[in-house]
């Protein structure tokens, strides 16, 4: 954060997602968060062989000296047979790798809808390999798929956690776009359940954009106020899609202005005049 020792500072971390440097490769991204100055890494376990290789990946963070602050479990539809076709099995894996990396946090998708018998009591065994495996596995939003205005149930139970007995959520700003919801009011509603959040953007169009924050309309500058006048201490990540940058040079300058816009508002909202009114000035800056 801020190198003024007078400047506040809060709990909360800002981590990079391998995902957001992609095509480029997990390597990339480690070497980009330690220059670009993110607080971490979060590990999306997909395509890249070496996002699979937990022994590789404990290189790269110590070579580096980045902390990996969760692991994203391979649950895409790009990543489904990665670590196997026994999507529990996979669950267990992410939360050895989280134990082995020292990251505390595993984010996963809700069930797809063909994947029944791995959506039967999905809530319930979900907080109990939390529980057992002491790594805080946090459910992120997703949002309804439409197909020629026809809106298709593509998850189990449903995917918008909210009214469900998650214990631990993660919110994505890009996914509460698409599916027509604001981050703040999700943000507000779910409370402490909140546990992980992944910075982004969107416009509220159907696809899944990923902008940079601060180029949408989910207001993330309020949403990242809100987080600190609330007390949450998880990890913010930045999760971007990148491809639009075009260069390397523009991916670059996109990744730091995205740490630059978290870090001002992170860090705003713990400025004595702020406490106990993020509410009011967070449109001002979002």
């Amino acid at each position: 954060m801020s190198d003024n020792p007078s400047q506040p500072r809060t709990p909360v971390q800002v981590g990079l997602s391998t995902s957001s440097v992609y095509p480029e490769t997990t390597s990339s991204a480690f070497e980009l968060a330690g220059r670009l100055g993110y607080d971490g890494i979060e590990l999306m376990v997909g395509i890249d062989p070496v996002s699979t290789d937990i022994d590789a990946v404990q290189k790269l963070r110590d070579y580096h000296q980045i902390p990996v602050l969760s692991v994203h479990a391979p649950c895409l539809l790009i990543s489904q047979h990665i670590w196997g076709n026994d999507n529990w099995a996979k669950l267990e894996r992410s939360a050895k790798a989280a134990r082995q990396l020292d990251a505390d946090v595993v984010v996963v998708h809700p069930p797809f809808r063909w994947q029944r018998e791995y959506a039967r009591d999905f809530v319930s065994r979900l907080r109990d390999l939390s529980d057992r495996s002491g790594v805080r596995f946090c459910l992120e939003n997703m949002y309804p798929w439409r197909i020629a205005g026809t809106e298709m149930k593509a998850y189990l139970p449903q995917w918008d956690p909210s009214e469900l007995e998650y214990e631990d959520l993660t919110l994505d700003f890009s996914h509460a776009s698409t599916a027509g919801q604001q981050s703040l009011e999700l943000a507000k509603t779910w409370g402490d359940r909140l546990g992980h959040v992944h910075l982004t953007d969107g416009t509220g169009s159907m696809k899944d954009e990923h902008l940079v924050p601060g180029r949408g309309n989910q207001h993330a500058g309020a949403v990242l106020q809100h987080l600190v006048g609330s007390g949450f201490s998880g990890h913010v990540v930045l999760e971007v899609n990148s491809r639009r940058s075009g260069t390397r040079a523009q991916r670059e300058i996109d990744l730091s202005e995205s740490l630059a816009f978290a870090r001002m508002h992170l860090e705003r909202a713990a400025l004595p005049a702020f406490a106990g009114d993020t509410a009011g000035t967070a449109d001002v800056l979002s």
